[in-house]
């Protein structure tokens, strides 16, 4: 049985321990709220760009369409583009994002495809590194981006462009995580090159008119494209960090609530070690008084 001075060791460290969680939990609700702002902000950019995208696309066929948008007519080399966060303490939110890049990593595999990977975030590149070491080509550090911004987006999307130019690979996917709701973020996966315009993009309603561009839509396009790979980046980068500071704030949260009802345990243990304590010192009085 532990002595007293342990127990009292024990919850003071227990206590430190509650502080610190607190703390952290009661600033990633501060950066949350943030983060939750940009994301949600971001979001009507990234679908307007997305359905520019479609309309002028659908007036640009064969060979006359940008690469990026035409690809490389073959499929048989893919990129995952892994964004994970920098740092833990965020519950499951990392490992979700890396079991759903290792199953589109798997099905391309068992389909006779060659996956590459480019990680963004320390934390997917350790746990990929486990199963899927020899596919990872790049790690790329966020670390020293104290705020996602767009420069940020522009060191991923750019260095994929160049991989792409390079003749790399054929088909470019990002898996990151779409933020929903402080408990809740989506694990997602989305096709940067080719680029399409994401599910549920509408293209514009021209109402019957008719549109003349000057320059002409591949020229607009070879402008705009390279601009829309670092957006879906860029969004990708504002879900996944809102998501984040949501699943950690909720970790903290839980271990805060479990360092509460740890101490509430030791409390009672310590208790009732020091009434067994007093009660043995008192049996040891009594028999000694009898005795004389």
């Amino acid at each position: 049985m532990p002595s007293l001075k342990e127990f009292r060791t024990r919850i003071a460290s227990v206590k430190s321990t509650q502080k610190i969680t607190k703390a952290m939990q009661l600033v990633a609700a501060a950066k949350l709220k943030r983060a939750q702002e940009a994301a949600e902000a971001a979001r009507p950019y990234g679908e307007r760009l997305a359905a520019v995208i479609a309309n002028l696309a659908s007036a640009v066929q064969g060979d006359g369409a940008p690469r990026l948008l035409a690809g490389t007519g073959k499929d048989g080399v893919h990129l995952i583009v892994v964004i994970t966060s920098e740092r833990g303490l965020c519950g499951g939110f990392n490992t979700a994002i890396v079991r759903l890049a290792r199953e589109q990593i798997d099905a391309l595999t068992r389909a006779g495809k060659t996956v590459k990977i480019l990680c963004a975030g320390k934390k997917g590149r350790d746990q990929l590194r486990r199963t899927h070491g020899a596919l990872i080509v790049e790690t790329l550090d966020l670390s020293g981006f104290k705020v996602i911004n767009a420069a940020a987006a522009a060191l991923i999307g750019d260095r994929v462009q160049a991989l792409f130019a390079e003749g790399a690979f054929d088909v470019a996917s990002v898996v990151f995580s779409r933020f929903r709701s402080v408990i809740s973020q989506i694990p997602t996966a989305r096709q940067l090159i080719p680029a399409v315009a994401p599910e549920g993009v509408a293209k514009p309603d021209l109402q019957g008119g008719v549109y003349l561009y000057e320059p002409s839509e591949a020229a607009i396009l070879d402008s705009l494209l390279p601009r829309y790979v670092n957006g879906q980046i860029f969004s990708a980068l504002l879900e996944n960090q809102a998501g984040f500071y949501g699943a950690q704030m909720s970790a903290m949260d839980s271990a805060t609530r479990n360092a509460g009802d740890l101490i509430k345990k030791l409390t009672l243990r310590y208790n009732r070690q020091r009434q067994a304590n007093i009660t043995k010192e008192l049996i040891e009085i009594i028999s000694g008084a009898e005795a004389l």
